[in-house]
């Protein structure tokens, strides 16, 4: 088991603050849309629509927000017509971010963006600046009273997991993308509930920063996720303790 992930351990927090803002349908409504316009509307033969449904309904969206969704992406109802994009920038102090999005206008979003890196001093840089930065992994965190760790590292790690780690109250398990799907659902047959299920872009190797470089790009970051368009950020930044609890 390998040790404690200060931005795992933020994004966790960040997600349960948009839920209680109420963001997080906007976001789940747009990724679900998509999931079927892209996959399908068979949740059993479409995993991303699977766990785009699956975190909508830990989030308690009711059944026909999700399935007035699925059917806006199928075109079986009028919607609007969302599109993958993906921005690459720099934070304060070289950070590296990447912002993935789904817009129905993208030059809005690519202005929007654009504004808030620029006011946190950062910049907004080419597709491909930092991406290499950065592994395509899954991510499923679990609540430490839950379940025993020895069964958890078991379990999963037969199930094709890479890693468990600790993320203060949370077990976080690390999965190859392609590994994702498989290893969330042995825990949904062992009945483990999960706070989060995702494949994100993780940072092979981490900044340290402080001062105002640490403020700023705790901002930049929490506005960015603000923006409706915007579903998820990933940085490769580490800052001291009492910042992210001030984010939290």
């Amino acid at each position: 088991m390998s040790g404690h992930s200060k931005w795992s351990s933020i994004k966790h927090k960040k997600a349960a603050k948009d839920a209680k803002r109420g963001k997080l349908f906007t976001k789940l409504i747009k990724e679900i849309t998509v999931a079927a316009r892209t996959g399908g509307g068979d949740i059993n033969a479409n995993p991303r629509l699977r766990t785009a449904v699956q975190a909508a309904k830990a989030a308690s969206m009711p059944n026909d927000n999700i399935e007035r969704a699925i059917k806006k992406g199928t075109g079986e109802l009028e919607g609007a017509a969302y599109e993958e994009v993906h921005y690459e920038g720099y934070g304060p102090g070289g950070a590296a971010i990447m912002v993935q999005a789904l817009t129905d206008n993208k030059n809005r979003t690519v202005q929007e963006i654009r504004h808030l890196f620029a006011k946190h001093g950062g910049n907004l840089g080419e597709t491909g600046c930092v991406a290499w930065m950065f592994d395509k992994k899954g991510l499923i965190a679990v609540e430490k009273s839950a379940v025993e760790e020895d069964k958890l590292i078991g379990l999963v790690l037969e199930s094709g997991a890479e890693d468990v780690r600790e993320e203060d109250s949370l077990f976080e398990i690390v999965t190859a993308a392609e590994d994702f799907e498989k290893v969330r659902e042995r825990l949904e047959r062992e009945k483990i509930p999960t706070v989060s299920a995702q494949v994100a872009m993780i940072p092979k190797s981490t900044v340290s920063l402080d001062g105002q470089n640490a403020e700023q790009i705790l901002k930049l970051t929490d506005e960015l996720e603000e923006l409706d368009d915007v579903q998820s950020v990933a940085a490769n930044f580490d800052v001291p303790n009492e910042l992210l609890e001030k984010a939290g």
